[in-house]
């Protein structure tokens, strides 16, 4: 009976367990022993060596930003060299490509240091004046009010404005030969710039009557930008205001006009060759020229002649083209002038600068004829005082073409002060009181919602700064712009109104003042601030900067603090702050490297250089 009966059968659960084993034994087995047991020689297959599973290695990881915070022990890592004139105005700041990270430190390794995207380079444009002409003083004061015209208008637009002069003529080897060649006078004078501008390679090759007239993204302007001219190109009804090419094509024009025997009676390079060496442009709407033909055409009153002298008529001229300037750039922006106002309630003075610009820049320019429009814009809408654009004080940004925005990024501990509307902020009323990163919150709302990141919030910002084109709809100052900024003008290409007119509507003696309707004020412009309040927002206005700036021991713990409590609303106030300072060091070094080629065209912060002054009322 024992004989035959059945041994103990295993439990499935221990046959489970016993199949877990061994398969965790075989993998083992198979990852960790057979790659190192199996020899490679040649008698043997490859099949086992070669195709063995290998595990990826964290180091292989595309993963920078996760492993560097779980890595404590990690080696610290040196600060980035620092790059040439990269420091300007109390900023400082290191161009690279990653500038759209949150936050600059991550890679400057400096909290002071900002990360600001590369700095284009600016395509030259060249333009030909000759100092050694005789001219009396007031011709000379006025063409050079032009010239400041001319640079200021194209700087603006993104490009490098370059005077040449007769030096720049005689250093080119083709000088000789044409002092030799018999010639018409005012082919030998055009000649002249053409020279200059082979001396120096090629490119843009301008007159100084030519200006830019339209939007930044205009596909002409863009085209010009981008410093890529495969062939020699005029434009059509500009005769010689423009022309583009490389440095091979220009010698051989010159050399065939050289060669034509038409030399003698051509009146410019243009008739002293084929009409095949120019490839003709039709389309120019963002070029206005005012040559003598357009201005005795359309602009008849300030042409030379008729009473008027040749000093006369450029200082109108130099008006007009300021004037038209100012006029495009108004009707871009149909819907006015946005000056950002996130804390409403007691920053009225903290925008003053920004709100003083916009009424400065909605302001009609003084023209010797008002209501006239440009030559390529015959269908404009001239800026009439009493109908002046639209300014709004919102607290949110709108990401609108045709809208201006100025806004002013605060410090973090500025606004505090001001928002708390008392001196004796401190640590635990930062940390218990306020909204972290409050004023990028504010701003962007709109524009973002509010499931948005703090770092999300301040990448958008620095797109609106700093992105492509961002630079012709918006203008970012900080808090410690005391009064509009002096430079504006190169900022806007065109000199703004110093002085500020009101709307010119008339209003009848009675009823009295008091008796009168108060203007409409619209609520998304915030609440308007009382005297008292005015005045005690200068008062904390002035002491929260001088406490921005000490080195007191109490007042640095606390700026520490808020700028720690604050991370991203810091962030966005030093990006600024250096964006705009590597802007203002740009221009002063180009200033200081063209003064070094004579004086023509320079601002010299004479009202009558710079556009602002009508030509009559100049002693």
């Amino acid at each position: 009976m024992a004989k035959n009966s059945p041994g103990p059968r295993m439990s499935h659960r221990r046959m489970s367990f016993l199949l877990i084993c061994l398969c965790i034994f075989a993998l083992f087995t198979l990852f960790f022993t057979l790659p190192n047991t199996v020899p490679t020689s040649s008698t043997l297959s490859k099949s086992l060596a070669d195709h063995k599973l290998s595990l990826p290695k964290y180091t292989e990881l595309n993963l920078p930003k996760y492993t560097d915070k779980l890595n404590p022990f990690k080696p610290a890592s040196h600060k980035p060299p620092e790059q040439k004139n990269s420091k300007y105005g109390g900023s400082s700041w290191y161009s690279n490509w990653n500038w759209r990270s949150p936050f600059s430190s991550s890679t400057t390794m400096d909290e002071s240091r900002s990360l600001l995207p590369p700095l284009k380079d600016r395509t030259p444009i060249y333009c030909y004046y000759d100092p050694t002409i005789e001219r009396d003083d007031a011709t000379e004061e006025a063409e050079n009010a032009i010239l400041l015209t001319w640079r200021r208008a194209w700087w603006a637009q993104g490009f490098k404005p370059i005077i040449l002069s007769s030096a720049e003529a005689m250093n080119n080897p083709l000088y000789h030969e044409m002092q030799g060649a018999e010639m018409e006078p005012h082919l030998k004078k055009d000649m002249m710039r053409w020279l200059a501008w082979d001396n120096m390679g090629g490119g843009l090759l301008a007159h100084h009557l030519l200006l830019p007239m339209g939007p930044h993204q205009d596909s002409l302007l863009s085209f010009l930008r981008r410093g890529e001219f495969p062939e020699l190109t005029r434009w059509e009804n500009l005769g010689s205001a423009l022309f583009v090419g490389t440095k091979p094509k220009i010698v051989e024009v010159m050399t065939e006009a050289l060669k034509n025997r038409r030399k003698k009676t051509a009146k410019d390079l243009i008739s002293a060759v084929s009409s095949d060496a120019f490839r003709v442009d039709p389309s120019h709407e963002a070029l206005a020229y005012y040559d003598r033909k357009t201005v005795e055409r359309l602009y008849r009153k300030i042409a030379e002649g008729d009473g008027a002298s040749r000093a006369e008529s450029l200082r109108s001229l130099n008006l007009l083209m300021n004037y038209h300037l100012h006029n495009t750039w108004q009707d871009l922006f149909s819907r006015g002038i946005a000056v950002l106002k996130p804390l409403p309630k007691h920053t009225t003075k903290l925008i003053e600068p920004a709100l003083d610009l916009a009424q400065r820049l909605r302001t009609c320019h003084e023209s010797p004829i008002p209501a006239s429009c440009p030559p390529n814009l015959p269908k404009c809408t001239p800026c009439v005082s009493s109908h002046p654009m639209k300014i709004s004080t919102p607290a949110r940004y709108r990401n609108k073409t045709d809208i201006y925005t100025i806004g002013t990024v605060p410090h973090p501990y500025v606004l505090r002060v001001l928002d708390a509307f008392r001196d004796n902020v401190d640590v635990s009323y930062i940390v218990r009181e306020t909204n972290r990163d409050h004023w990028l919150y504010l701003v962007f709302q709109e524009v973002l919602g509010t499931g948005i990141s703090a770092s999300a919030r301040v990448v958008t910002f620095k797109d609106t700064v700093a992105a492509e084109y961002a630079t012709s709809r918006s203008l970012w100052l900080t808090s410690e712009e005391i009064a509009t900024p002096q430079d504006a003008d190169w900022w806007f290409g065109f000199a703004i109104p110093k002085n500020v007119t009101d709307d010119g509507k008339s209003e009848t003696p009675v009823p009295g003042p008091e008796r009168r309707p108060k203007p409409i004020h619209d609520p998304g412009d915030g609440p308007i601030a009382t005297d008292g309040e005015l005045s005690r927002e200068s008062v904390l206005l002035t002491m929260a900067r001088q406490k921005r700036e000490s080195k007191e021991e109490n007042d640095v713990r606390i700026r520490k603090a808020v700028e720690a409590w604050n991370l991203a609303d810091t962030e966005a106030w030093r990006f600024s702050r250096a964006f705009l300072a590597r802007s203002r060091s740009e221009r002063k070094q180009w200033e200081e490297e063209e003064s070094r080629f004579g004086g023509a065209g320079h601002d010299t912060g004479d009202d009558r250089l710079s556009g602002r002054t009508r030509w009559k009322d100049v002693d």
